[in-house]
């Protein structure tokens, strides 16, 4: 169990840092339903279901759906309150907490997710 948690920390690194460094990812997953967003929170489902596969076979494609729902959400709300209050890396010490907050509720969702994977039979 906490060598799958462990994994999708590694994978949630690749997914949301090198794997993103591509504007028409980052810069659209403001606008709801943008491929763009879609794809990332796609990315990461792909990671998910790469790690649980083999701890829980196809119970896997659950939790690879409510990460990619969930992570998709949680980042489309992060860019909605930047852009609402201008938040910049370069103009507010708020971006830091919000980019933080972002990153809390992605490692949450990991918690939830192997809790639930780990402790319920499908």
């Amino acid at each position: 169990m906490f060598e799958a948690l462990f994994l999708l920390f590694i994978k949630h690194f690749i997914c949301d840092f090198p794997l993103q460094a591509n504007p028409w990812i980052y810069r659209n997953k403001g606008t709801y339903m943008h491929p763009g967003g879609i794809t990332h929170a796609g990315i990461h489902a792909i990671g998910t279901l790469l790690v649980l596969a083999p701890y829980i076979g196809s119970a896997c494609l659950l939790y690879a759906a409510i990460d990619m729902v969930l992570h998709y959400h949680i980042d489309w709300a992060k860019m909605n309150v930047s852009k609402h209050y201008d938040l910049q890396p370069n103009n507010s010490d708020r971006f830091w907490i919000l980019l933080g907050f972002d990153q809390l509720l992605h490692h949450i969702t990991y918690f939830a997710i192997v809790y639930f994977a780990f402790n319920l039979s499908l």
